[in-house]
């Protein structure tokens, strides 16, 4: 071959090299697809696409594909979009206001109105379509719209603020009348309950009460026993009866619901009282008054005690029926006061001034813990006080006042009972002279095993018998306002008040009278004085007590409980 053909071939493979490395580094924009693919289909090469062509080729179909999406899926991608960016918008309701007119492209309006397309496509300005007032459901501001790839309108779906708590209404919902309230409350003292044990220090509380009381009444009555009817343990093998049957019925209450004594609170009050009634003609008197309903020569009842446990069921149910009517005058205090009044009137005709007081003070607690009105209770607290003390300065009464303000004056008449008391006291010291041993209950000291028991047990056992017993009585009144605390409801805390005020205020007015603290009053000491009358029923009324405390609810850590105190402990420490 010539050289200078083989020359010509070298240069136009070198200008073809030359082009294609400038075709490979030229700007996209002054190429063509079309051509470069044509030369490589010449050529023999696959075909190779520029970032270029794919751009474009994507933008492209990209465009077909959001030509072809409808309506609803052009506001899922407004709202991908413009989701973040969407303020909140305010609730305000489009009812009323007047229709505004919505702005549309040719196209939109030919879709709307196919007859109108011919006149849409000839105006350049878009056309203006009137739209009926929107009613929605939850109100939308329309302003806040924005328009989707296709030029259409979109409004974007209210989203909730979940930094925002919901607001509540100001006034509350009545969920049920108060009728069916009523009817509801009614109806809870049907709905069985869980019953947990009873509280059993209040019980070995009293039980250790009784088992004091069964000894001591021995000890006490064995002189004046064997003297009048021959034999020591007359008035134990009584006591010991009443103790039994008391026991009995300790245990019945313990274990029927508290809630079902409301049901027959009014009808044991309709038998108190025409019993209270009865005593005034036909009961027995003894040392200045008249008490006892006596039925043949063994047994006799004394109506007052009963009053005092039908008293504490009745007010408790009616207190917890009135509600917030307890603070006024006309539902609250004026019932209150002519009932109690009523009551009071009939133990005073009794010539029984501590049976009185005792039952006062009880129903006058229960009426203070209900709610009564302070400035309403006051006043009537002042007339009551005057009704006794007109009562106090009449008979016997009045010269027990006198010998309240000296003990050691009259001590042979007026001051014999507080007088022996007294020096059976101050000659037991401080572990006493023995059981049994005691020198005033032999014919010294009058009723030495009813209302002077008290003088007998500092006797025979010391100051420290004393305080054991005061000891008993203070925790019998610490459980039993513990458990009217944590009862559930309100009759459950009125009746533990009223019972535990009964036997508490009781006790208080026998030591005070027997120790000189308040003026002489003839009122037995519970659970140790001789009466089986105010056995059985205080007896009766523990059981009660009892029962509500098998339904009260327990704190998670109580105050006294070990786990308590060692916290408090390790408090203190750390500080």
């Amino acid at each position: 071959m010539p050289q200078n053909k083989l020359n010509r071939r070298k240069k136009a493979n070198e200008k073809q090299r030359e082009g294609g490395q400038r075709r490979d580094y030229a700007p996209r924009t002054f190429r063509s697809p079309v051509l470069d693919a044509k030369v490589d289909e010449k050529r023999g090469r696959p075909k190779q696409v520029s970032q270029h062509t794919l751009a474009v080729r994507r933008d492209n179909a990209a465009g077909q594909r959001l030509r072809q999406i409808s309506y609803a899926a052009e506001e899922k991608l407004d709202e991908r979009k413009h989701h973040k960016r969407l303020p909140l918008m305010p609730r305000k309701p489009l009812v009323g206001r007047p229709s505004k007119p919505l702005l549309v492209t040719p196209q939109q309006a030919s879709r709307l109105d196919p007859e109108r397309q011919t006149a849409a496509e000839a105006l350049e300005t878009p056309l203006t379509v009137p739209m009926e007032p929107i009613v929605l459901r939850e109100p939308v501001d329309v302003t806040a719209s924005v328009q989707g790839p296709s030029g259409r309108t979109v409004i974007p779906r209210r989203t909730a603020d979940l930094r925002q708590a919901p607001k509540r209404p100001s006034v509350p919902l009545e969920v049920m009348s108060k009728e069916e309230q009523e009817k509801l409350s009614e109806l809870e003292m049907f709905l069985p309950r869980i019953a947990h044990k009873p509280d059993p220090i209040l019980l070995m509380v009293v039980l250790s009460l009784l088992c004091i009381g069964l000894v001591m009444v021995y000890s006490a009555s064995s002189f004046v026993a064997a003297q009048y009817y021959g034999d020591a343990s007359y008035f134990f093998q009584k006591q010991l009866l009443g103790a039994v049957l008391g026991v009995a019925v300790m245990l019945v209450t313990m274990r029927v619901d508290y809630r079902i004594w409301r049901r027959f609170s009014l009808l044991g009050l309709a038998i108190g009282l025409p019993l209270l009634a009865a005593v005034l003609f036909i009961g027995s008197s003894a040392y200045g008054a008249s008490r006892w309903l006596v039925l043949g020569s063994f047994f006799s009842f004394q109506p007052s005690e009963l009053i005092k446990l039908v008293l504490a069921l009745y007010i408790a149910d009616w207190l917890a029926r009135k509600g917030n009517q307890v603070g006024t005058f006309l539902y609250g205090l004026a019932p209150f006061v002519l009932l109690v009044g009523l009551v009071l009137g009939l133990v005073l005709l009794q010539k029984d001034m501590g049976t009185a007081s005792v039952i006062a003070i009880l129903t006058t607690t229960m009426f203070f813990t209900a709610g009564a009105n302070i400035l309403q209770l006051l006043p009537a607290l002042g007339a009551g006080f005057l009704i006794f003390l007109s009562q106090a300065f009449r008979g016997y009464r009045y010269y027990r006042l006198i010998g309240f303000l000296d003990p050691f004056k009259y001590t042979t008449d007026i001051n014999l009972q507080l007088y022996q008391s007294l020096l059976a006291l101050g000659s037991g010291g401080w572990f006493g002279v023995a059981l049994g041993a005691s020198r005033q209950k032999t014919g010294y000291l009058p009723l030495p095993y009813i209302d002077s028991i008290f003088a007998i047990i500092g006797e025979e056992l010391g100051y420290v018998g004393c305080m054991v017993v005061v000891l008993l009585f203070m925790l019998l009144a610490f459980r039993g306002f513990r458990l009217a605390r944590r009862t559930q409801d309100v009759y459950g805390a009125l009746l533990a008040t009223g019972i535990t005020t009964w036997i508490v205020v009781q006790a208080m007015i026998n030591i005070g009278a027997t120790t000189g603290t308040i003026p002489y009053t003839g009122v037995p000491l519970p659970f140790i004085s001789f009466g089986g009358t105010s056995l059985v029923i205080t007896l009766a009324g523990i059981g009660v007590l009892l029962n509500i405390s098998r339904y009260i609810q327990e704190p998670e850590e109580p105050v006294f409980s070990r786990r308590t105190i060692a916290k408090r402990l390790k408090r203190k420490v750390a500080e």
